[in-house]
């Protein structure tokens, strides 16, 4: 009845295997670049396009401003003696048909510090459009490498099953002619749906991750797959203090936060500068009937703005300057931050990679073989050895050390993707 029990089980998970290779087998196709994608999504992606017409509009905002008020043009009818238009115009010389024009003339360099403002406000938005797309930019590195892993981590499981199928295969057999134990088929049966688990959950992962690619790059979600290019490590040419030297300079978030510096600047002088007088000039023609002398009429008036007022404007702009430097200095901590702990990301994992690479790796492969050898050979169970176990255990530490490799590749690479983000230099 066992025995039955255990070719059952043996079938199923042989049908189950005959179904993997064709889902963990790497994607095929043209292989697409990373700065390929990077490109399409910066000509694509619809925030990126949002931001930059955001920027457009803000840079017209100064021919606006700074220019004098619009004129004001009138037309009088004064009539004598009734209410009705032109009543007393041939018979009074107060009667009158008046044509009149003004204009208003703010205090000098109002209008050129309000165009400053609205320039330096441009200058900010065009950060902004910036900021947006390095974040754009950074959201399809990230999952550009992730897909990258994911692609890797499939083909890993799909060679270790097919490793692990004819191991299945050998223990079954054995077992059937009273050799072998129970509970390593079982276990290995175990260990290999654990795997086919791991392929299911890695494919749901790379479907999810290729929507989100997609959406980045504004593709149809039924467009053909994305096929990155294999990960491999790259090395890091500066020091901590180089990169950390470029974040005041080229970080676009504390570009828009030394932008909105700038414009709180220019708004105080300009809320200083509105405690000046501004000026009105009128002329007036005013044409009478018959005979009678026309009139015509300068007026130059005077607008004295409210001191309290003035002074609280000014009050109100020298805070928000201040407010403004002090989040600039707190960006630039936070961004310094930043590029130390992946500057130490990418250092760590480096040195991981080294260890997997130059000890683990190799150990594992070797012993898994070694073991692998000795168990097809039939020697394992000659000597008293434990069978299927220890080959099993190798082939697990095997595939565990090289999952644990990509992650610490992928760790990498994403450090120094997001570190280009920080630095807005080119590191790979």
């Amino acid at each position: 009845m066992k025995l039955a029990l255990y070719w059952a089980c043996g079938l199923s998970a042989l049908a189950l295997a005959s179904s993997v290779p064709a889902e963990a087998q790497e994607l095929t196709g043209t292989r697409t670049p990373l700065a390929a994608l990077i490109r399409e999504a910066e000509s694509s992606n619809a925030a990126i396009a949002a931001a930059e017409d955001g920027w457009k509009a803000a840079t017209h905002v100064a021919e606006q401003v700074k220019r004098l008020p619009d004129p004001q043009f009138s037309v009088q009818s004064f009539s004598v003696g009734s209410p009705k238009p032109f009543a007393g115009f041939s018979n009074s010389d107060f009667a009158y048909i008046g044509l009149g024009a003004s204009q208003e003339l703010p205090y000098a360099g109002k209008l050129r510090l309000k165009g400053e403002v609205a320039e330096r406000d441009a200058a900010m938005e065009k950060t902004k459009a910036e900021l947006v797309r390095w974040s754009i930019t950074d959201e399809v590195k990230g999952l550009y490498l992730r897909l990258g892993y994911l692609e890797k981590t499939l083909s890993i499981l799909g060679r270790d099953e097919a490793v692990l199928k004819p191991m299945i295969e050998t223990a079954l057999a054995r077992y059937s002619v009273g050799e072998g134990s129970e509970t390593e088929v079982l276990k290995a049966q175990i260990e290999h749906t654990k795997i086919l688990r791991e392929i299911t959950e890695d494919e749901e992962e790379r479907g999810q991750v290729e929507a989100g690619l997609k959406a980045l790059l504004h593709r149809s979600q039924s467009t053909a797959d994305i096929v990155p290019e294999p990960l491999t490590p790259t090395r890091l040419g500066r020091t901590a203090a180089e990169l950390e030297g470029l974040v005041c300079g080229h970080n676009p978030a504390v570009s828009v936060e030394s932008a909105d510096v700038h414009k709180q600047d220019a708004r105080l002088r300009s809320a200083e500068r509105e405690g000046k007088p501004d000026f009105n000039v009128g002329y007036t023609f005013e044409q009478t009937g018959g005979g009678y002398r026309d009139y015509y009429m300068l007026t130059v008036s005077m607008r004295l703005p409210r001191r309290k007022r003035v002074e609280a404007g000014v009050a109100e702009a020298a805070e928000s300057l201040e407010r403004s430097k002090q989040e600039l200095d707190s960006e630039v901590q936070q961004q310094l931050a930043e590029v130390q702990k992946q500057y130490v990301t990418v250092m760590s994992t480096e040195q991981l990679m080294k260890e997997y690479e130059e000890g683990l790796l190799p150990e594992a492969r070797a012993e898994f073989e070694a073991e692998r050898a000795q168990y097809q050979s039939g020697q394992a169970g000659q000597a008293g050895g434990s069978g299927l176990a220890p080959v099993l255990a190798s082939l697990l530490d095997v595939l565990k050390y090289e999952r644990e490799y990509q992650q610490a590749l992928l760790d990498h690479e994403s450090a120094m993707a997001r570190l280009e983000t920080l630095t807005g230099a080119r590191l790979r």
